[in-house]
């Protein structure tokens, strides 16, 4: 059995448990205040919209790099074969264009 406590030893451990709980309920009081909720949210807010930045951002480089693979070669040089008929098609639509501009205007 446990070996009974003098009131001393029984009003220390009641002024500890009492100072843990001041300790807790101060910490709980910082947790709920309204600028620590705020801080929280804008923090998560942050991380959240930086991290989908940083997934489009990659996502954009990848697209880029697909791109620029099939119109660039290993070396470094462009693939006339495909470079030249993107170039025709987008000089017809500015062609296109600009004569359906001066149509209007005229």
């Amino acid at each position: 059995m446990s070996e009974a406590r003098t009131p001393a030893e029984i009003e220390a451990d009641i002024e500890r448990r009492r100072s843990l709980l001041a300790e807790t309920l101060d910490e709980i009081g910082v947790r709920v205040h309204p600028k620590t909720v705020v801080g929280d949210a804008k923090a998560r807010f942050v991380g959240t919209v930086d991290q989908t930045l940083g997934r489009a951002y990659v996502g954009a480089n990848r697209a880029v790099s697909d791109v620029r693979s099939k119109f660039v070669n290993e070396e470094g040089a462009p693939r006339l074969e495909r470079v030249v008929p993107v170039a025709l098609v987008a000089a017809g639509l500015v062609g296109l264009l600009v004569v359906s501009s001066r149509r209007r205007r005229g």
